[in-house]
């Protein structure tokens, strides 16, 4: 298969039509029928139907396209960057961060780095913390600050801080007064969990009976958690560092037992050169983990010098 399959491919399944999708790749119809004849017998899948004078996409055509898909964001990626480095040359600081870690302790982290760097161009990219290891790892990002490692061996890992997670309920909850709950607590209770896979979904399956928790709202994203909490969706197990950053009224947090631990990884690529803008930004996340104010830190490690 090439690329122009894969082009053509794509533009059916986004547009709902061959004609459509020919205007948008300026081209004609039948080259846009004649590619993705090639792409079926290359694949040896059958990725539409004809259903009157509309082709309709199979199953195993709605697979292939979340693969595709992928590797378009990839390649917009790529787009991106060139046009990055033609705007602002190549100095500058690529960081990927996990969407959690994003919240807290980034931004505070970011404050300290552009107090020392104020005019550097920063490009912050989240994404899932496997995703961002094979990113660091390729030299794609400079560093990366995760909730998990992926790819222990090829890339250099430093525990940033650790703490314990908690639960929280809508105020005004049953559970509000309690010191500290426990997972029979929250029985019967609607449950709104971060969506695998992900190291605290996987952390709060363990200490829960599937049987007992009732399981009804998933999302990838902390954040929406604490507002679905907040408008009184359910309960959850989350980062305390959100609540803090996010200053949710409607949102009350309780100890949790038993000790799910959130942490944050620092990832770089194993015998990466010195650069002076990651040896500023680590000493931004020294700053910031040393910061009497720091609450969620619980335990830091020695950052590389």
């Amino acid at each position: 298969m090439n690329y122009r399959q894969i082009e053509c491919f794509r533009a059916v399944m986004h547009t709902g039509s061959m004609t459509l999708a020919a205007t948008q790749l300026h081209t004609s119809q039948p080259n846009v029928s004649r590619a993705i004849a090639l792409l079926q017998g290359e694949t040896q899948l059958k990725l539409f139907e004809r259903v009157g004078q509309r082709v309709v996409p199979t199953p195993e055509a709605h697979a292939l396209l979340k693969e595709v898909d992928r590797v378009y964001v990839g390649l917009q990626s790529i787009g991106d960057a060139a046009d990055r480095i033609r705007t602002l040359g190549v100095e500058g600081l690529r960081i990927a961060v996990s969407p959690g870690i994003g919240v807290s302790p980034v931004p505070r982290i970011l404050q300290v780095f552009r107090g020392m760097r104020p005019r550097v161009p920063v490009v912050v990219h989240t994404a899932d913390s496997a995703t961002i290891c094979k990113w660091v790892s390729s030299g794609y990002y400079e560093l990366g600050l995760v909730g998990y490692v992926a790819l222990p061996q090829e890339v250099d890992t430093t525990l940033v801080h650790s703490d314990r997670a908690v639960c929280i309920v809508p105020r005004g909850h049953r559970l509000a007064r309690k010191r500290k709950v426990v997972p029979a607590d929250l029985a019967g209770e609607s449950f709104i969990s971060h969506a695998s896979p992900d190291v605290v979904r996987a952390a709060t399956d363990r200490v829960f009976d599937p049987e007992v928790r009732r399981l009804e709202i998933e999302t990838t994203l902390g954040t929406t958690i604490c507002a679905m909490v907040a408008r009184g969706l359910g309960v959850s197990i989350v980062n305390p560092a959100m609540l803090s950053e996010l200053a949710l009224t409607g949102v009350h947090s309780l100890a949790f037992e038993p000790a799910i631990q959130i942490e944050c990884h620092l990832v770089l690529a194993r015998q990466q050169p010195a650069q002076a803008l990651v040896a500023d930004f680590l000493e931004a996340i020294r700053v910031v983990t040393r910061s009497p104010d720091n609450t969620e830190r619980k335990k830091v490690s020695r950052l590389p010098a």
